[in-house]
């Protein structure tokens, strides 16, 4: 059995998140007080208390995602977790995996993450972006789909999360005009997603730019498990493949079904969701069926990870 790890990025918060494994495992707190002590904030609490609209702010879900990660990787440590033979991550997940293959610090990626988060907040005024999932299209017809709304201002397909969803965004009156001509060529649906970051657009070049900066200021060091990136579907390298690539992560596409594609081409035949919520699993069953794919969304949800089974 050779296993695969894949962290989750936005989206996947939920208030209450990991405390029957905080309650199992003294460590998950740990990391959460780690975490405070960069944020200036008390995350542990805002996680389990809300607000629940706080949670969902960019600024905050990033880090708060990032440490929910890393902790569910040390509770799996914890319980005697097999060391998987790939890590990768969606999006913000990256930050997780490279944390976990020890190419990063934890404190050191909470503050590039921290900067991520405010530098994509305000590269695009609030209100004035958008996201959209695209269900029930081939990843051609959602970009004939963007290229027709073109015309009314920036809209890009940005997230390719498995055949038949494809996430656009960019500016939110093109985006709407997409969603509009989606449904017009025979999307199943096309729903407006709560966020006002069009993320890895073109319009988050300014962001992906000005992060270059802390990213040189940041120390890397080459992965103990080869770290896929998610926008070229390639191992991440030395520090600075990692520093270029994670700049220019902020506003390239996702291309998850690629990167699922090279760890299970590479040799994985499992694959592990490692952080809350099933989100990356649900997409790996739909980008290939026969792959085992088990969730550290909960205490239970370890227990079952830990025992995976082979292909049928």
């Amino acid at each position: 059995m050779t296993i695969a790890m894949v962290f989750p990025g936005q989206g996947s918060q939920a208030q209450g998140m990991q405390a029957d494994l905080a309650a199992e495992y003294s460590l998950v707190q740990e990391i959460y007080a780690e975490a405070s002590e960069v944020l200036g904030y008390d995350l542990w609490q805002l996680v389990q208390q809300g607000p629940a609209e706080r949670l969902a702010e960019t600024v905050v879900t990033q880090p708060a995602m990032l440490t929910a990660g890393y902790a569910a990787w040390r509770a799996w440590q914890a319980a005697g977790g097999a060391v998987p033979s790939h890590m990768a991550g969606h999006s913000l997940g990256e930050y997780t995996a490279l944390v976990c293959a020890e190419a990063i610090s934890f404190t050191d990626a909470l503050k590039v993450v921290k900067k991520r988060s405010e530098l994509m907040q305000t590269a695009v005024p609030v209100g004035t972006g958008a996201m959209a999932a695209i269900i029930g299209l081939d990843d051609q017809a959602v970009c004939a789909v963007c290229d027709d709304s073109s015309g009314i201002g920036v809209v890009e397909a940005v997230n390719f999360n498995s055949p038949g969803q494809v996430v656009i965004a960019g500016h939110k009156e093109a985006v709407n005009h997409a969603i509009a001509r989606a449904e017009e060529v025979g999307a199943r649906r096309a729903i407006l997603l709560p966020v006002s970051v069009p993320s890895h657009s073109s319009l988050m070049v300014s962001a992906g730019e000005a992060l270059a900066g802390a990213l040189q200021a940041t120390a890397f060091s080459t992965p103990v498990v080869s770290v896929i990136n998610a926008t070229d579907a390639t191992p991440y390298s030395d520090a600075d493949d990692m520093r270029s690539r994670l700049s220019r992560q902020v506003y390239r596409p996702v291309r998850w079904v690629d990167t699922v594609t090279a760890m299970l081409e590479a040799g994985a035949t499992s694959i592990v969701e490692c952080g809350p919520g099933k989100v990356l699993a649900g997409l790996i069953k739909r980008i290939n069926r026969r792959t085992p794919v088990a969730t550290i969304d909960s205490l239970s949800g370890l227990q079952k990870a830990l025992q995976p089974k082979e292909k049928s």
